[in-house]
């Protein structure tokens, strides 16, 4: 155990404690300075996905799209009919491009592990979030994907 005479405060590595006077001045921001995001930093895209081909049974498919989500919760919502569904939700990209990337390639890499339809992707919209929003604003966008979760059309 290593003993502190009072009013001396420990240092570690041997070097000597600085005193109330000798502290290191906190940097500030002056008054009017905005703080600018690096433009390479990732942003959030509203991706819509929608995807048909031949008539499945609806339980299959409802089983498919809840292991969907359930192995990736970023989902916000999905609905479906026996020969088509669409999957919404929010992806975290650094552009539009590798989001919709990603977007296209979400189908076909879950398809074994949760048992998804061979189906097409026949549309997909990635919009960014102060579009998404915008859109909802003027009622001229997608409903908020309320419930969140798969259900029917």
């Amino acid at each position: 155990m290593r003993r502190v005479r009072p009013g001396a405060a420990g240092s570690r590595g041997g070097s000597p404690s600085r005193g109330p006077a000798e502290e290191r001045p906190l940097a500030s921001v002056a008054p009017g300075d905005r703080y600018a995001a690096p433009k390479d930093l990732p942003r959030l895209w509203h991706v819509t996905l929608s995807v048909s081909g031949e008539e499945v049974p609806l339980k299959d498919l409802r089983r498919a799209l809840e292991q969907l989500a359930h192995d990736h919760p970023f989902l916000l919502t999905s609905r479906y009919a026996p020969d088509h569904a669409e999957i919404r939700y929010w992806e975290e990209a650094r552009d539009l491009h590798d989001a919709a990337a990603v977007a296209l390639r979400l189908w076909g890499e879950h398809r074994q592990s949760a048992g998804l339809p061979p189906w097409e992707i026949v549309g997909l919209e990635v919009i960014d979030r102060e579009t998404y929003h915008h859109r909802i604003a003027e009622g001229c966008g997608p409903p908020p994907a309320t419930p969140v979760g798969v259900h029917p059309f």
